[in-house]
């Protein structure tokens, strides 16, 4: 093909995958016919862009341009297959009126402060899925509601729009150190299409509001800043990072286990001054008490999408005869901690492509082992596997969309047989990583790259 038409035929699938983005992005969830024919085909778009493309130095801006393109084109659109935006917005506006949202839930204030009420705390209150539990998000994220609302001013696209804005920026600093690491590791630059051209990350972070691609921004940091032994920057991040989610904390291990970090006090005095001023408005009154009463309602009672945690409750079933989530969400909480141990003391990771490895397969333990994992929980995880060679992340990231079928049902029911062909194309991919030594626990070639 005469590099013209090649040209041409990159555009048109770009242009397709464009197409694909938009309609997805009003797409109700609940369609999950049409969710499935548009997923479908905008990931087999991206997977042909990317094999008809090459590394070259001079493409990479055209992929940051063009992917920024699909980011924008969900701009103003109402986010289809999530409603916490609604909670993020009406948090920012209790934060504009100098109230705290972990005082109160959503119904209680409601009830208390009649007179502060106003039309559009009505509106997202309508829309709200969790009006009666305290808010889960941290400070950091609290602050970014705050924006939104502020430069929203009750307007409910206005509000979605600056949020969006701001996760753009997000997903720009992704870019920009994705591009950098990649370099550093000695891959292919063109790897970076996984995920700047990818439909999932795309449509949750930027169409659906969610914030893990400021999680994967700021674990980029911190590895970027690893690499250049710029110690005290990179417990920065790593602090910012579980500022946003608290998440990111289960990789403590692999940070005590590399001898420099444990040794650094830059590191760990960083660390804990972010943390501090991450964490620190949560001593007011009962927030903090009300902020683990809400995580902990979220682990002990809801299930969605799992995989060990469904094999393991199906045992309990047939043991006790109920539902033994309370027990068993303890059981595998402390196993996957061990196992996240494990894995940082037998790697002992001494390098950025160590590092990045480990992490990886810290949220792999995390992911396998939850009774919840939405599509976008596998997002941080998937941005640092990049930098690896495991590839069993991408794959997940083309089948976990199927757990929005339990959607399309009045009652929310999972179909078994597509949580099967999800996570059977998983484990093959799995199988494949641990054959090919990509997912190993010795400590051979880490050391390859700085």
């Amino acid at each position: 093909m005469i590099p013209t038409q090649k040209i041409l035929w990159k555009v048109g699938i770009w242009i397709g995958l464009l197409l694909g983005i938009a309609l997805l992005g009003i797409t109700p969830r609940e369609d999950f016919t049409r969710t499935f024919i548009l997923f479908t085909a905008s990931f087999a778009l991206m997977c042909l862009y990317y094999q008809w493309t090459s590394g070259k130095k001079k493409s990479i801006m055209w992929w940051f341009v063009a992917g920024l393109i699909l980011r924008f084109s969900l701009l103003f659109t109402i986010p289809q297959w999530s409603d916490d935006y609604a909670r993020f917005l009406w948090d920012g506006e209790l934060l504009l009126m100098w109230q705290n949202p972990y005082i109160e839930t959503p119904n209680e204030w409601i009830n208390s402060n009649s007179e502060l009420v106003t039309p559009f705390l009505e509106e997202v209150f309508e829309v709200m899925n969790s009006p009666d539990y305290y808010s889960v998000y941290p400070p950091s994220n609290q602050v970014i509601f705050g924006v939104g609302a502020f430069w929203g001013s009750q307007s409910l696209i206005l509000g979605i729009g600056i949020l969006r804005t701001l996760l753009i920026f997000g997903e720009i600093g992704v870019f920009i150190l994705l591009v950098n690491l990649l370099r550093s590791v000695q891959a292919d630059r063109k790897v970076i299409l996984l995920y700047w051209f990818n439909p999932l990350v795309i449509l949750e972070l930027i169409g659906n509001l969610h914030f893990e691609g400021l999680v994967l921004v700021m674990l980029l940091g911190a590895l970027w800043a690893f690499a250049r032994q710029r110690y005290a920057m990179s417990g920065g991040f790593w602090s910012m990072a579980i500022g946003i989610k608290i998440l990111p904390l289960m990789l403590a291990p692999s940070l005590i286990f590399n001898e420099k970090l444990r040794k650094s006090i830059p590191f760990w005095l960083a660390s804990g001054a972010v943390l501090f001023l991450a964490f620190g408005t949560l001593l007011i009154g009962d927030s903090w008490q009300n902020l683990m009463k809400s995580l902990q309602l979220y682990q002990g009672k809801f299930e969605f999408n799992a995989s060990v945690y469904y094999l393991f409750r199906e045992v309990g079933y047939w043991i006790k005869g109920y539902n033994t989530i309370a027990v068993l969400t303890k059981i595998l909480g402390l196993l996957s901690v061990g196992l996240m141990i494990f894995i940082s003391w037998k790697k002992k990771p001494e390098s950025l492509l160590g590092m990045a490895e480990v992490w990886t397969m810290i949220y792999l333990v995390y992911l396998l082992f939850q009774p919840v994992i939405h599509p976008w929980y596998i997002i941080p995880a998937f941005g640092l596997s990049l930098l690896t060679k495991i590839r069993s992340l991408f794959f997940w990231s083309g089948t976990v969309f199927l757990s929005y079928q339990a959607y399309s049902n009045p009652n929310f029911k999972e179909n078994p047989y597509l949580l099967l062909i999800e996570y059977l194309i998983l484990g093959i991919a799995l199988t494949v990583d641990i054959k090919k030594r990509n997912l190993h626990l010795s400590k051979n070639n880490q050391q390859e790259y700085v």
